[in-house]
């Protein structure tokens, strides 16, 4: 299979999809592999070093689409690409398409095959390609919002940890999931006071059992999400429902009881947000205010740390992205369910249940 790796266009997205090793994999596996010319130099991979591993290095875009049997992305195409697309072409990468109806409509309408990180599953249901861009948001998510918590950028003027004499920063987090995990591990580890919020009872029990009885953890309702944003200087909004827009947990009226130039950071911006206030921003303009309160709301927050992410991704992605190329898309796909589990766009037909759903598009399955 001839595969294409391109360059993101996205505003300040520094990931890309195959690192030079990645490219040495689907050599041997008698692959051909294009690379548009500073791909990688975002992550600090330079085009010699995916050319010593049998990459052809290529200045046109639209060469590689039109080469390629498989695009391999990290992020969504963005309108300028959707031309060249063509039927039958094989799309991997991130689409969140719950909060994209119009990407959606413009791979159907192309006859794109396309298969999406983020609802790939493995066998106990776990998410294994978003979960390690989870982990970096969540890590993230502490480290902008105590630097948005600082007066300079617009916060409170307060520092989660304290210091002696001085209350501690009071950090909320709601969803306890791979992203309010590792929000919460780097919240605990400033010393703030943590509380996080979800649904299942189980998981409250986990993470107060892991956390040794550092954190507040509370049954996500109405009641108990109001409460404790009064008291919060920084929110993180870490709710995840696979493959489907996020719900509005937090309304604009709601922030009239949020402290002044306390901070919000919602990572699920990607499928549409948490907070109704919310809208995407990118790195280089990252917050807005809304009735006093600071919104992050970047929607590639790993970006900002793109050889990590990249490295952590691509070690998740490169199984599956071998496993299409070696038996083609649709035996992998019957072999596979949890790779059929990512498969959102197939010849212009929306395949994912909970896309569908979401975007009020008809479901047909794959057979």
């Amino acid at each position: 299979m001839d595969i294409g790796l391109v360059k993101e266009i996205k505003r300040h997205e520094y990931r890309v999809g195959l690192t030079p090793e990645c490219v040495r994999e689907y050599i041997s596996h008698s692959h051909k592999v294009f690379v548009e010319k500073g791909a990688g130099e975002g992550a600090g991979f330079e085009d010699s070093e995916y050319e010593k591993e049998g990459a052809i290095i290529l200045e046109d875009k639209e060469e590689i689409f039109a080469k390629s049997d498989m695009i391999v992305k990290v992020k969504e195409p963005l309108k300028e690409e959707y031309g060249l697309f063509r039927e039958g072409q094989i799309l991997f990468t991130y689409l969140h398409l719950a909060a994209n109806k119009e990407l959606a409509e413009a791979l159907m309408q192309k006859g794109v095959k396309a298969v999406a990180y983020e609802t790939i599953t493995n066998d106990k249901g776990h998410l294994p390609c978003l979960a390690p861009m989870s982990e970096i948001a969540g890590r993230l998510s502490i480290q902008e919002g105590a630097k948005y918590l600082e007066k300079p950028f617009g916060g409170r003027g307060v520092l989660l940890g304290g210091v002696p004499g001085v209350k501690r920063g009071n950090v909320v987090i709601i969803g306890g999931g791979m992203v309010g995990l590792n929000a919460c591990k780097m919240a605990v580890g400033l010393g703030a006071n943590v509380t996080i919020l979800d649904i299942d009872a189980e998981r409250l029990a986990y993470l107060d059992d892991i956390f040794s009885s550092k954190i507040t953890t509370l049954y996500s309702n109405k009641t108990n999400i109001l409460n404790s944003i009064k008291e919060a200087d920084l929110v993180v909004g870490a709710v995840l429902i696979p493959g489907a827009a996020a719900p509005k947990l937090i309304k604009k009226d709601d922030l009239s009881l949020m402290k002044k130039a306390s901070v919000i950071v919602d990572v699920a911006i990607d499928q549409g947000g948490c907070f109704e206030t919310s809208k995407p921003t990118y790195h280089d303009e990252p917050t807005y205010v809304v009735d006093g309160v600071v919104h992050y709301c970047v929607a590639n927050m790993p970006g900002a740390v793109s050889l990590t992410s990249t490295l952590a991704l691509t070690s998740n992605t490169l199984r599956y992205g071998l496993k299409i190329a070696d038996l083609g898309l649709e035996k992998a796909l019957k072999e596979d369910k949890n790779l059929l589990n990512g498969l959102n766009i197939y010849n212009g037909k929306c395949t994912n249940e909970a896309v569908a759903k979401s975007l009020g598009l008809p479901y047909e399955p794959f057979v």
